[in-house]
Parts: structure tokens; sequence; C-alpha cells
């Protein structure tokens, strides 16, 4: 897949914005602050239906707009495809394919992204809900259904979890809670799909995972990840001791509702759900350590981008669409020399690579076949090498 023209307006600095893109390497240059990120940002919108900087989808949208619009014309082959999203401040987002509106959650059909940025770092070192949301993007990216099942499973949490602040405040117990059966039930449901398909997901990875950070860290540290889950006991999301709480995909719906009723009490107490795939945590080791708290700054490092690589290769292999756009965003002057020369030889090959920069000269030469400045959210010019 290639993005062969991007068109932004009321996007984030850019009140308009056109630029043309080519197969190959693509780099935006910049100083700090300019909206080189910005550009990188709106082309993986469309693949993740999210930021990689922010959770929500105002902060995109220009101060005294109501609404943000990205498309973007793909090439995928001999095939086009313009893809339209509208983030707007107040209602639903809206989006387009050709010219015909469709549901937001059909976009990632078409789009196929693979960033890498500084911010990934908090994948590896941060609170777990940073793994999970890695981890779930590119379930959607891998199977588009998901963010319908995602958003399900998120609007019965919030409902259970509103059910259950209620009993608290009225002092409600046992078969008082009939309505909190039901919940339980399509909690489940939807629960244990997405936790089956996480568990599929970090197995498929284990492999690219292993080469990707061989390949970057010129070094076999036997890196791994496991899901720890809270359907097997204690609390991933607030115990950090866990050490392994795996479980078998067809054991998923039974641990699910024996985990609901042994909790019952405390969810009572707390007034939330504490059981189910947004309080599970993916445990990611090198030298059979956990990464975070243990893993050096390059492995960190190494590790967070092999994850990145890794993704691309799964979704490369199994996409009818060609290879995933794989943009990075800022990420070379944060690398040493020899990591540099890595990234830049396993990336080489890719259909397209965008590359965005404060400094040309971070970026390796092999990297720069074309140049984009960008300065106060407009495009000055590109040239070819």
């Amino acid at each position: 897949m290639i993005v062969e023209h991007l068109n932004l307006v009321d996007f984030r600095n850019y009140t308009v914005a056109d630029v043309s893109l080519g197969p190959g390497p693509n780099v935006f240059v910049g100083r700090n602050g300019q909206g080189k990120t910005n550009l990188a940002e709106a082309i993986a919108y469309l693949a993740t239906l999210g930021s990689h900087r922010v959770s929500t989808d105002a902060p995109m949208v220009r101060d005294g707009a109501d609404a943000a619009v990205i498309r973007a014309r793909l090439a995928h082959g001999d095939r086009r495809v313009l893809l339209e999203a509208q983030l707007n401040r107040q209602g639903a987002n809206k989006a387009r394919v050709n010219g015909a509106p469709v549901k937001s959650t059909d976009l990632p059909r078409y789009a196929q992204v693979v960033l890498f940025a500084p911010e990934d770092l908090q994948v590896v070192r941060g609170d777990p809900s940073s793994r999970r949301r890695f981890m779930d993007q590119l379930l959607v990216q891998r199977s588009p259904r998901f963010a319908g099942v995602i958003g399900d499973y998120e609007r019965v949490v919030k409902q259970r979890s509103a059910l259950l602040k209620s009993a608290r405040a009225r002092g409600l117990r046992g078969e008082s809670l009939s309505t909190l059966d039901v919940w339980d039930e399509k909690l489940v449901a939807l629960g244990s799909e997405l936790i089956r398909a996480r568990l599929a997901l970090a197995a498929a990875l284990q492999g690219p995972l292993t080469a990707a950070y061989t390949a970057i860290a010129g070094a076999d540290h036997r890196p791994e990840l496991e899901w720890l889950l809270s359907i097997r006991g204690g609390d991933p999301e607030e115990d950090s001791d866990i050490t392994s709480a795996s479980a078998h995909a067809p054991e998923v719906d039974d641990l699910f509702r024996q985990a609901l009723a042994a909790r019952r009490s405390a969810e009572l107490d707390r007034g939330l759900t504490l059981v189910g795939p947004h309080r599970d945590d993916l445990l990611l080791r090198v030298r059979g350590l956990p990464v975070k708290g243990y893993a050096s700054h390059g492995e960190s490092w190494s590790v967070a981008l092999g994850l990145r690589l890794a993704s691309a290769e799964l979704l490369r292999a199994d996409s009818q669409l060609g290879d995933p756009v794989l943009i990075l965003d800022d990420v070379f002057a944060e690398l040493d020399t020899d990591r540099r020369a890595r990234l830049a030889e396993l990336t080489a090959g890719y259909e397209q690579v965008i590359v965005t920069a404060a400094v040309e000269d971070d970026v390796p030469v092999g990297l720069r076949a074309r140049v984009v400045r960008v300065e106060a959210g407009r495009i000055l010019e590109a040239t070819d090498a």
C-alpha cells in the first residue's frame, strides 16, 4: 500500500495542507513543533482510528474549528481508493470511501499503517493500558471487525460498573442483583472473544519479535511476551508482582465466570468491574527478566522497535493490501549509529516508508529519497534525491 496524496483541513496546526508522497522512503523535515508528526498522525489515524499521542480525537481538531478532515488517496497496486475521515468536536465522526458514506470502523479495511514513535517507550515501560492499546490497535488492523467487539465490550464494562456503583450506594446484595447476572453474561461473551484474540495475537507476534529484536540489537536476548489475565486471579492492573497468569483459549469462558463469582464482593465494595481484558497486562521480557524495571534504555528501545516491526511483518504476511505503510516518527535522533543503520536496513524493503526528523542528517542517506520540508503548519517544498 502507498499513500499517494494527503489532504488535511483544520487538523492540528494545519488550516489546509496538501502533500504528495512517493513509493519508497519519504522524509518530513522541520524543527520541533512545526507539524511533521501531525502529518504522520493523520495517516496513521485512517488505519487505527486513534492517535499515538492522545487518547481522544478532540485535540486533533484545530483550535477554533468544529471538525477536522483527513483525506488520503491510497494505491493498492493498480487500484486507487480515496479515504476521508471527519473528526467532529460534537457528535459522531463521519467517514467516506470513494465519496460514499461508510462507518468509521470500515476505514482500517483499506488502510494499513505501522507507526513507531518515541511514545512507544511507554508500551514497554508505562502502565498496562499502553500495552493493551498497542495490542488492540494491531488486532483491529488484522481483523477490523474487532473495532466493534472492543467498542461493545467497553460499553458493557461502563454499564456494568455503573450498576455496581448504584448497588453499592443502595446497599444491594444477593438476589437483589439479578440484573447484574445479565451484564455478567454480556461481559463474558465479549471479553472472552477479546481475550482469545489477544492470546492468539501474542503467539503470532513471538517469532517476528524475536527476529526483529535480534536484528536491531545485534544480539539474541530472548524477547518474550505473555498475557497476564485477571480471570486467572489477582489484578494485573494493580499487582506488579504477578509473574505468570496465562490461560488456554478453551478455558477462557469458564475461568471468566469463576473469577466474576470470586470477586463479586470486592466489585460491589469498590463499585468497579475488576475482572476482564480491560484489567489485563502484557508482560514483556528480555533475558528472562521483565523489560519494565530491568531492561536497559537500549534494550527497551529495541523491544519497542521490535514490537512495531513484528507488527508490520504480520500485516505484510496476511494482508491483501500489500505492505503496510511504515512510519518512523522522530525515531532516529533517539538511536545510536548502529541501531540507525540496522533500522534503515530492516525497513528498506517496504513499499513505502515515511520518516519525520528535526535534523535531516539524523536520517540514514538510504532513506532520504524524497524530502518534504515543513514549517509552522505549511508544506514548503518537496525534493527528490
